[in-house]
């Protein structure tokens, strides 16, 4: 009977937890078209859903304390009254002002998804103490290993299973049967427990009241606080680069989950491995997180996946072993709720008004490493035959061994500018001297630092010293001048977004993807050609404002930009190609797609999309619905021209399938300019769309090399704003760096 009432309780848990983690990046992906594809869109979700997090540990900590029967009763009820709510629709919210993107977000969630989420979260430590309170009950803690277990599993099947098979509305109402299914499983629990006496709920092992000092809740707090800080921090590295989309939200956040399964669960091998391990993971990956610089792969990126993992594993059994007599159950988790808040609140909230960069990743990381367990491979302090001051003097020496590697990588980043085989191996070398003194934790964390600084941290600290960089909810962007070249350059996150020449000769002409060559560069350096000399010309991403010195006289030109810090380069001289080229365009602040909703009909002649988020282009800009928005903004003669320049994705199926849904016309230049002298231009994949072949046919025209090519195979099915998965456009190959 007793096993039986185990596997129930362990049902309604799995399934809670699966639902509350499924239901995380379907709200994200839904707000999408609203919110624009900045990778703080999923940091802000994250804010929210763990403060919803919170409060449920906090109502369950306080029912809890009521007889069980009450319990019940309350909770059902409770459930019953947020099921109306269902099935999920997004809050009708009005669009929010600019640079209130940070408060409007997480309002925007919360009105969404907040009654269910609430009362879901509860289910876990309230079905945990609720199995606790029968007397011939095991320990509960295993129960929280299957909880995290259930929300890797809400996780995964998300991109892998829901988002591909299942259109958006479909996904809601999967949910909500879900939801019902809970519902009944809780009530069957709530009933299973009706004539369990209330004094049965556990005790302290003496039976006397268990107090916990404030020592020790502050350990909890800082140990729940860093992994989930890092989690979000390194969800940060992978949407920059890539896309912000539910396959890469949920690997963070899924590795995390996955490590409270390890660390609690009630056989510790796996536990004490990946403790033992975290030290060479800390400094072989964790070196590498104050470097700016891109990596030709994401090789690096990769590391600090692992490492996520690592550490989460390491610092949350650390915090299992910390745990508290079950009487204390929901206060453990509560404290463990109110971390994992703190850590998010530091990465998502403070961290972007702090710092000029990502600072929070390497500093979460360094945190990491003083907060990891004694515990090593190599701890000389418990070999009796070894005297203590003789291992100290050892370890220092042996840190001296390392400080002198890091001089060594140090040199070969400053001289070559990246890693070659050798460095690596030399990463190597330190990460397994880090792990001869990781029992002494001070001198680990001072090992780090200086792996951190040779790997490219120096350039890091050098660019916030000089003051090169701006950040903003919407990204990093960094400045950096060129003397020898007489250059100015503007990147977002890793990726370049432009440059200038300082040369006052050159300084009007269109450089890096925009280029005489390029796609845009040939189509609006003829706009007048093909619309006339009162051509109506629009560009959605201002960037540098590089494609403003197409402008020609009669012209009417109008940018969209989400970012108040870009358009600030602009406006105060940092970038001058507006000022020089098209000082009365305007440039309208705002998500382009909602943007362009309001501009009338037919109002633009051309319009070219070239919004970036680093190299990520945001997704809901690449949907049908966002054809639409393009198409009704255009005349009928109109041209769409699309930047989708990418490493890692491939989007000309994307955009194939998009044009064959809508019966459009679309081809694709490819601009090469590596023969060029100056090293001026970037190359560049631009597609051209339009509903007349005609008009298509004057854009080859007007190209004298007649480059433009018709657009090969479409994807399976066209993008649109309910359902769209990037996993067969991944270039897998670029991903591994491989030719």
């Amino acid at each position: 009977m007793a096993g039986a009432q185990r596997a129930l309780f362990v049902l309604t848990i799995l399934t809670g937890s699966f639902l509350l983690f499924l239901v995380q990046p379907l709200v994200a992906r839904l707000a999408l078209p609203r919110l624009g594809g900045a990778p703080n869109v999923w940091n802000s979700a994250m804010l929210v859903y763990q403060a919803l997090l919170l409060a449920g540990y906090f109502y369950a900590h306080r029912l809890s304390q009521l007889p069980l029967k009450r319990q019940g009763r309350i909770h059902l009820a409770l459930l019953a009254v947020a099921g109306l709510t269902l099935p999920i629709t997004l809050a009708d919210l009005p669009p929010p002002t600019s640079g209130m993107e940070i408060l409007w977000v997480p309002a925007l969630l919360a009105l969404t998804i907040g009654p269910v989420f609430f009362l879901v979260s509860a289910q876990a430590p309230l079905m945990q103490r609720w199995y606790a309170a029968h007397p011939s009950s095991a320990e509960p803690w295993a129960l929280y290993a299957a909880s995290n277990l259930g929300s890797f599993g809400g996780l995964i099947a998300y991109p892998l299973l829901a988002e591909p098979l299942l259109s958006a509305s479909e996904q809601s109402i999967g949910w909500s049967l879900g939801y019902a299914l809970l519902v009944v499983l809780v009530g069957i629990c709530a009933w299973s427990r009706a004539k369990t006496a209330d004094a049965a709920m556990p005790q302290a092992e003496d039976g006397s009241a268990v107090t916990v000092g404030w020592n020790k809740i502050g350990l909890w707090l800082v140990l729940a606080a860093v992994p989930s800080g890092l989690m979000l921090s390194t969800t940060t590295h992978l949407t920059t680069d890539l896309f912000a989309m539910p396959l890469l939200w949920v690997i963070p956040l899924g590795l995390y989950l996955l490590s409270f399964s390890v660390a609690f669960a009630d056989n510790r091998l796996l536990a004490r491995v990946f403790t033992q391990v975290a030290p060479l993971f800390v400094l072989v990956a964790g070196g590498f997180a104050a470097a700016s610089s891109h990596a030709a792969t994401l090789v690096p990126v990769i590391g600090s996946v692992f490492l996520l993992f690592i550490v989460c594993v390491a610092l949350h059994s650390r915090l299992y072993d910390a745990r508290p007599d079950a009487s204390q159950l929901t206060l453990f988790y509560l404290v463990m709720s109110a971390g994992g808040a703190l850590g998010g609140m530091f990465t998502a909230l403070f961290a972007p008004l702090l710092f000029d960069w990502v600072w929070e990743h390497p500093l979460l990381v360094l945190a990491a490493a003083v907060l990891l367990p004694t515990s090593s491979l190599f701890d000389w302090r418990k070999l009796k035959e070894v005297d203590p001051q003789l291992a100290q003097v050892t370890a220092a020496a042996v840190l001296s061994v390392g400080l002198a590697m890091c001089w060594f990588i140090y040199q070969a980043t400053t001289t070559e500018g990246d890693l070659e085989k050798g460095q690596y191996l030399l990463t190597l070398g330190v990460g397994l001297l880090g792990c001869l003194i990781a029992s002494w934790r001070w001198m680990l964390a001072v090992l780090l630092v200086a792996l951190m600084y040779a790997q490219g941290g120096w350039d890091t600290i050098d660019a916030s010293r000089e003051g090169l960089r701006t950040r903003s909810y919407f990204g990093v962007y960094t400045v950096r001048e060129f003397p020898a070249q007489r250059m100015r350059t503007l990147a977002h996150g890793t990726t370049l977004h432009g440059k200038q020449s300082l040369d006052p000769k050159l300084s009007r002409l269109p450089l890096t993807y925009y280029g005489p060559g390029s796609g845009a560069g040939i189509a609006f350096a003829n706009a007048d050609r093909l619309f006339g000399p009162r051509a109506r010309l629009g560009v959605v991403g201002l960037g540098t404002g590089t494609l403003a010195c197409y402008r020609r006289p009669g012209q009417t030109w109008r940018f969209f930009e989400i970012d108040p810090a870009v358009l600030q380069l602009s406006r105060n001289g940092t970038f001058t190609y507006i000022r020089d080229c098209a000082p009365d365009a305007q440039v309208v602040l705002g998500d382009a797609r909602l943007e362009l909703a309001r501009v009338p009909k037919g109002g633009l002649d051309m319009l070219a999309v070239d919004a970036f988020s680093s190299d990520a282009i945001p997704l809901h800009l690449m949907t049908d619905e966002a054809m639409g928005v393009y198409l009704d903004a255009l005349s009928p003669q109109g041209i769409l021209l699309i930047h989708i320049s990418n490493r890692y994705i491939d989007l000309e199926p994307v955009l194939a399938a998009n044009a064959a849904k809508r019966g459009l016309h679309a081809v694709l230049r490819d601009d090469d300019p590596s023969q060029e002298i100056g090293n001026y231009f970037t190359p560049s994949t631009w597609v051209a769309i339009a509903r007349d072949p005609s008009r298509i046919a004057d854009l080859r025209k007007v190209d004298p090399s007649r480059a433009w090519r018709p657009l090969g195979p479409p994807a399976a099915r066209a993008w649109t704003d309910d359902h769209a998965s990037i996993l067969p456009q991944v270039r897998w190959n670029n991903m591994l760096g491989q030719d």
